[in-house]
Protein backbone atom coordinates (compact mmCIF):
# COMPACT_ATOMS: atom_id res chain seq x y z
CA UNK A 1 0.00 0.00 0.00
CA UNK A 2 1.63 3.37 -1.00
CA UNK A 3 1.10 6.79 1.00
CA UNK A 4 -1.27 8.25 -0.84
CA UNK A 5 -3.57 5.40 -0.61
CA UNK A 6 -5.00 6.57 2.32
CA UNK A 7 -7.14 5.70 5.60
CA UNK A 8 -6.53 1.88 6.38
CA UNK A 9 -10.15 0.52 7.70
CA UNK A 10 -9.06 -2.80 7.98
CA UNK A 11 -6.09 -5.51 7.62
CA UNK A 12 -6.20 -9.26 7.02
CA UNK A 13 -2.99 -10.09 9.35
CA UNK A 14 -3.69 -13.83 9.41
CA UNK A 15 -4.26 -13.89 5.46
CA UNK A 16 0.05 -13.14 5.57
CA UNK A 17 0.31 -16.03 8.28
CA UNK A 18 -1.99 -18.59 6.21
CA UNK A 19 -0.67 -17.94 2.76
CA UNK A 20 2.12 -16.91 0.10
CA UNK A 21 0.93 -13.74 -1.43
CA UNK A 22 2.19 -14.38 -4.57
CA UNK A 23 0.56 -11.21 -6.34
CA UNK A 24 -1.60 -8.41 -5.14
CA UNK A 25 -4.55 -6.29 -6.87
CA UNK A 26 -6.69 -3.55 -6.25
CA UNK A 27 -10.29 -3.52 -6.91
CA UNK A 28 -13.13 -1.37 -6.03
CA UNK A 29 -15.40 -2.59 -3.93
CA UNK A 30 -19.87 -2.15 -4.74
CA UNK A 31 -21.18 -0.55 -1.93
CA UNK A 32 -24.40 1.17 -0.21
CA UNK A 33 -25.01 4.27 1.03
CA UNK A 34 -25.04 3.71 4.68
CA UNK A 35 -21.67 1.03 4.47
CA UNK A 36 -20.05 3.99 2.87
CA UNK A 37 -20.69 5.29 6.71
CA UNK A 38 -19.73 2.51 8.65
CA UNK A 39 -16.89 2.44 6.74
CA UNK A 40 -15.66 5.73 7.61
CA UNK A 41 -16.22 4.89 11.41
CA UNK A 42 -14.40 2.30 10.94
CA UNK A 43 -16.77 -0.90 11.36
CA UNK A 44 -15.30 -3.85 9.09
CA UNK A 45 -13.86 -6.90 9.05
CA UNK A 46 -11.79 -9.41 6.92
CA UNK A 47 -12.23 -12.62 9.49
CA UNK A 48 -13.37 -15.38 7.75
CA UNK A 49 -13.33 -13.37 4.46
CA UNK A 50 -13.31 -15.01 1.15
CA UNK A 51 -13.54 -14.27 -2.54
CA UNK A 52 -15.12 -16.18 -5.33
CA UNK A 53 -15.08 -15.89 -8.95
CA UNK A 54 -19.14 -16.99 -10.74
CA UNK A 55 -19.99 -15.76 -13.99
CA UNK A 56 -16.74 -14.30 -15.21
CA UNK A 57 -17.11 -11.67 -12.09
CA UNK A 58 -15.46 -11.65 -8.74
CA UNK A 59 -17.45 -11.56 -5.29
CA UNK A 60 -16.59 -11.23 -1.44
CA UNK A 61 -18.04 -13.32 1.00
CA UNK A 62 -18.11 -13.37 5.13
CA UNK A 63 -16.98 -9.46 5.05
CA UNK A 64 -18.90 -7.96 7.89
CA UNK A 65 -19.17 -4.55 7.48
CA UNK A 66 -21.47 -3.15 11.04
CA UNK A 67 -25.17 -1.82 10.20
CA UNK A 68 -24.73 2.14 10.02
CA UNK A 69 -26.04 3.11 13.81
CA UNK A 70 -28.40 6.07 12.33
CA UNK A 71 -29.45 4.19 8.88
CA UNK A 72 -32.38 2.42 9.86
CA UNK A 73 -34.35 0.42 7.31
CA UNK A 74 -31.75 1.71 4.70
CA UNK A 75 -29.05 -0.54 6.54
CA UNK A 76 -27.87 -3.73 4.49
CA UNK A 77 -27.42 -7.21 5.52
CA UNK A 78 -23.69 -6.98 7.09
CA UNK A 79 -22.23 -10.05 5.93
CA UNK A 80 -24.03 -9.85 2.37
CA UNK A 81 -22.13 -10.73 -0.80
CA UNK A 82 -20.54 -8.07 -3.01
CA UNK A 83 -19.51 -7.79 -6.23
CA UNK A 84 -15.49 -6.68 -5.94
CA UNK A 85 -14.85 -3.97 -9.31
CA UNK A 86 -12.28 -5.49 -11.71
CA UNK A 87 -11.00 -4.88 -14.83
CA UNK A 88 -11.34 -8.18 -17.44
CA UNK A 89 -7.76 -8.57 -17.90
CA UNK A 90 -7.30 -8.85 -14.06
CA UNK A 91 -10.38 -11.51 -13.94
CA UNK A 92 -8.95 -13.17 -16.07
CA UNK A 93 -5.37 -13.39 -14.54
CA UNK A 94 -6.97 -14.30 -10.95
CA UNK A 95 -9.18 -17.49 -13.00
CA UNK A 96 -6.11 -18.55 -14.64
CA UNK A 97 -4.12 -18.62 -10.95
CA UNK A 98 -6.75 -20.28 -8.91
CA UNK A 99 -7.20 -22.81 -11.58
CA UNK A 100 -3.84 -23.88 -10.41
CA UNK A 101 -3.80 -26.04 -7.62
CA UNK A 102 -3.14 -24.99 -4.32
CA UNK A 103 -3.95 -21.39 -5.18
CA UNK A 104 -6.64 -19.08 -3.98
CA UNK A 105 -7.80 -15.58 -3.51
CA UNK A 106 -7.82 -13.78 -0.58
CA UNK A 107 -8.83 -9.99 0.71
CA UNK A 108 -5.72 -8.03 2.18
CA UNK A 109 -6.99 -4.89 3.69
CA UNK A 110 -9.90 -2.71 2.96
CA UNK A 111 -8.91 0.97 2.95
CA UNK A 112 -10.25 4.83 1.34
CA UNK A 113 -8.26 6.21 -1.69
CA UNK A 114 -9.64 9.43 -1.91
CA UNK A 115 -13.13 9.29 -1.74
CA UNK A 116 -13.36 5.39 -2.65
CA UNK A 117 -13.54 2.36 -1.23
CA UNK A 118 -10.66 0.01 -2.33
CA UNK A 119 -9.73 -3.69 -1.12
CA UNK A 120 -6.27 -5.24 -1.77
CA UNK A 121 -6.47 -8.48 -3.16
CA UNK A 122 -4.06 -11.47 -3.30
CA UNK A 123 -3.56 -14.50 -5.75
CA UNK A 124 -2.24 -16.58 -2.78
CA UNK A 125 -0.89 -20.20 -1.96
CA UNK A 126 -1.68 -22.15 1.46
CA UNK A 127 1.34 -22.53 3.54
CA UNK A 128 2.38 -25.99 4.72
CA UNK A 129 2.24 -26.22 9.05
CA UNK A 130 6.47 -26.00 8.71
CA UNK A 131 6.16 -23.12 6.24
CA UNK A 132 4.20 -21.42 9.36
CA UNK A 133 6.57 -22.46 12.16
CA UNK A 134 9.26 -21.41 10.17
CA UNK A 135 7.99 -17.67 9.53
CA UNK A 136 7.42 -17.57 12.94
CA UNK A 137 10.98 -18.16 13.84
CA UNK A 138 12.18 -15.82 11.46
CA UNK A 139 10.04 -13.02 13.49
CA UNK A 140 11.49 -13.87 16.51
CA UNK A 141 15.13 -14.10 15.00
CA UNK A 142 14.36 -10.40 13.32
CA UNK A 143 12.67 -9.01 17.02
CA UNK A 144 15.81 -10.48 19.19
CA UNK A 145 18.23 -9.14 16.71
CA UNK A 146 15.99 -5.52 16.84
CA UNK A 147 15.84 -5.66 20.61
CA UNK A 148 19.64 -6.58 20.83
CA UNK A 149 20.76 -3.41 18.55
CA UNK A 150 18.83 -0.70 21.01
CA UNK A 151 20.02 -2.27 23.50
CA UNK A 152 23.53 -1.17 22.69
CA UNK A 153 22.76 2.41 21.49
Amino acid sequence: MSKDSGKLIANNKKAYHDYFIEATYEAGISLAGTEVKSLRMGKCSLKESFIKEKNGEIFIHGMHISPYEKGNIFNRDPLRVRKLLLHDYEIRKLKAGVSVKGYTIVPLRVYFKGQRVKVEIGLAKGKKLYDKREALQQNDMKRQAEREIRGRE
